[in-house]
């Protein structure tokens, strides 16, 4: 008999919405399928600034992320 492999879905929360992936995506993988704008921006992660230079990096599950975008005015 061949064992069938379990795919367990990634949650991760965007600007405090929930969201599933089947693969974790990498964090410029995850703006672009949810159609947010890769410049003008900062990522947080869990609170903290998440540099551009890390966007290669795969999202771990149960990240909390929030999407920054600069405003401009005083």
């Amino acid at each position: 008999m061949s064992e069938q492999q379990v795919v367990v879905p990634v949650g991760i929360t965007v600007n405090g919405e929930d969201h599933e992936f089947a693969v974790a995506p990498t964090v410029a993988q995850l703006l672009e399928t949810l159609n947010l704008p890769t410049k003008g921006i900062a990522v947080a992660v869990n609170g903290a600034v998440f540099p551009k230079v890390r966007w290669d990096e795969v999202v771990d599950r149960g990240w909390e992320i929030e999407i920054l975008t600069a405003v401009q005015g005083g």
